[in-house]
């Protein structure tokens, strides 16, 4: 079945930027829909945050994250990516790349295929 792997997490200032990758395999990045969501604590829903349809049209819905986050997609890589521009502290959390056969918006209980996550650690 479709794999997601997530990569690019790590430490990073505030005001930083980072760009997070999610690598698609045993499948085509461009016959899902594909959704970013953090998740800033163990106890906490993960938060919707991206979505890219298959057609490439984007969308951001996590209002703490206009303007500073950007989805896109490589197709011939099969890669879908995460910039994250101006990072603050409240960025903290670990970042999953998930991927629906439903349209966006995507909530976390329609998706279909998870990744493990990247920890992303923003310090002050």
């Amino acid at each position: 079945h479709l794999q997601l792997v997530e990569s690019g997490g790590g430490s990073v200032q505030s005001g930083g930027s980072q760009r997070l990758s999610c690598v698609v395999s045993h499948g085509t990045l461009n016959d899902y829909t594909i959704a970013w969501f953090r998740r800033m604590a163990p106890e906490k829903e993960r938060e919707r945050l991206l979505c890219i349809s298959t057609s490439g049209e984007n969308t951001t819905y996590a209002d703490s994250v206009k303007g500073r986050f950007t989805i896109s997609r490589d197709t011939t890589k099969n890669t879908a990516y995460l910039q994250m521009d101006r990072l603050k502290p409240e960025d903290t959390g670990v970042y999953y790349c998930a991927a629906t056969y439903y349209v966006c918006p995507v909530h976390w209980m329609g998706v279909n295929y998870w990744g493990e996550g990247t920890r992303v650690t923003v310090s002050s």
